[in-house]
């Protein structure tokens, strides 16, 4: 059962990784975090990242707002090598919310200046410069760009998700020859991109979006169903496609699902006799096949946020409204992650990956992370929800060697709350002053919805 986290000091961590039977390691030497990671043609200059953390803020037309800003500039002083930013929309319908961002020709100049004054933001706070990608997206079961109604879209039915996602008969499938549309959708967005100034573009095949889902499309009829080879087949294409458009100094990243924790048919990674035992076949299938086709960064992850199991891909003390409490405890679901990190880095050779699972640890989450970078397991460290809570964590880490408690991410997932509710998210407890009022703003505004007279 997952309990509370009650580490006083390491040796209480290391205890406790000891009695669960964990593999899970830990060093002091905290040098690995600061060593250059080559990605590309390009090296980020120490080996954490932030990972893509969406604020649900941005202006109508898709253009950064003030809270963009303001949240790139943070990661920016914070120090990490690596900002991966988060999900840009590639057509209207795909879309995950309004207020998504969504880089076009008419609002390209205003994501131009999020680049130039972030790596500038750092340039003035660390002496360094960080690599910046942009992560592409369709929001495909989970697309809601107009209001609060959502307007699926996917690639096949699935028993399990289509009441929660809205999805109600065949109309939300989409077809072959709309897949195909949005080969070009991405290149497009991939060019608009590099003349922005970003470094890359991410790919992104995770947390069950549309891209995500169509590795999973085992009952999929026609080119994008059923064999491994056609389940690929769009992610793969627009991998080439993007390459043949932005040329070879521009970084194609991809973080996907490694493991859906969700029943065959309808998962990835996924045993078909058993949705918890995890198939490394085709992720590796995978991962061999984007290496193949020139990438230059991946990142794995796993779960689906939106469903009854988020510590499949983020663990935490307590969860947001209507998740039960998991069965299994906090270090058993970040020993998964770190197995999937394994995983795909051995399948990737030098083509470095960034792996996820280690805000729960907190202030120890150093120690753990570097232990992984030492041994191989891993190319570079990503912070989530870590990053939402305490931006200049790397900072910190790289020039005082440690973490300040008071200020960690303790997973509370009101962040996450913030975002069922459809709102802009961001740290309510250690960023309260601007989050705490919304958090509650947006709660009640959800109450509201669901209550019988508001339908």
């Amino acid at each position: 059962m997952s309990e509370k986290f009650m580490y006083h000091d390491l040796d209480d961590l290391r205890k406790d990784i000891v009695q669960r039977g964990v593999n899970i390691q830990v060093s002091e030497d905290l040098s690995p975090l600061g060593r250059p990671v080559v990605i590309g043609k390009l090296t980020a200059p120490n080996s954490l990242a932030v990972l893509p953390m969406e604020g649900c803020d941005a202006n109508p037309d898709g253009s950064p707002s003030p809270l963009v800003f303001r949240r790139y500039h943070r990661f920016a002083a914070g120090g990490a090598g690596l900002l991966w930013g988060e999900a840009n929309a590639v057509v209207p319908e795909g879309r995950a919310n309004s207020l998504q961002l969504m880089l076009t020709p008419d609002n390209k100049a205003s994501f131009k200046e999020l680049v130039t004054s972030s790596k500038q933001v750092a340039l003035e706070s660390n002496a360094t410069v960080p690599v910046m990608i942009l992560q592409l997206t369709h929001s495909g079961r989970y697309s809601r760009p107009i209001g609060h109604k959502p307007a699926p879209l996917v690639p096949q039915r699935d028993p399990i998700l289509d009441a929660r996602s809205g999805v109600v008969d065949d109309s939300a499938v989409v077809s072959d020859a709309y897949l195909d549309s949005l080969i070009p959708a991405y290149v497009h967005s991939a060019l608009l991109a590099k003349e922005a100034g970003f470094d890359g573009v991410d790919i992104k095949a995770c947390h069950r979006y549309l891209l995500s889902e169509l590795l999973a499309s085992h009952i999929r009829k026609g080119k994008y169903g059923g064999s491994f080879e056609n389940r690929t087949r769009l992610l793969l294409t627009i991998v080439e496609e993007v390459r043949k458009a932005v040329g070879p100094d521009f970084i194609i990243a991809c973080r996907f699902n490694v493991f859906d924790a969700h029943p065959y048919p309808y998962g990835f990674g996924c045993a078909k006799d058993d949705m918890w035992k995890f198939e490394s076949e085709e992720p590796q299938r995978l991962v061999n096949e984007l290496v193949k086709r020139g990438i230059d960064l991946l990142s794995n992850s796993a779960g689906n946020p939106y469903y009854i199991y988020p510590q499949v891909t983020r663990p935490f003390d307590t969860s947001s409204m209507g998740i039960p409490t998991p069965e299994e405890h906090q270090l058993v679901s970040i020993e998964r992650l770190f197995a999937f990190s394994e995983v795909v880095q051995k399948a990737a050779g030098t083509v470095p990956v960034v792996g996820n699972g280690y805000t729960w640890l907190r202030q120890f989450l150093p120690y753990v992370g570097s232990a992984n970078l030492a041994s191989g397991r891993v190319s570079m460290i990503g912070l989530g929800r870590s990053s939402f809570a305490y931006p200049d964590a790397p900072s910190d880490i790289l020039n005082s060697g440690k973490m300040d408690p008071k200020k960690v991410c303790i997973s509370c997932s009101k962040c996450t709350q913030i975002m069922r509710d459809h709102g802009t998210t961001g740290c309510v407890i250690r960023d309260s002053v601007l989050y705490a009022p919304l958090a509650k703003k947006f709660r009640e505004e959800a109450l509201l919805r669901e209550t019988p007279a508001s339908k």
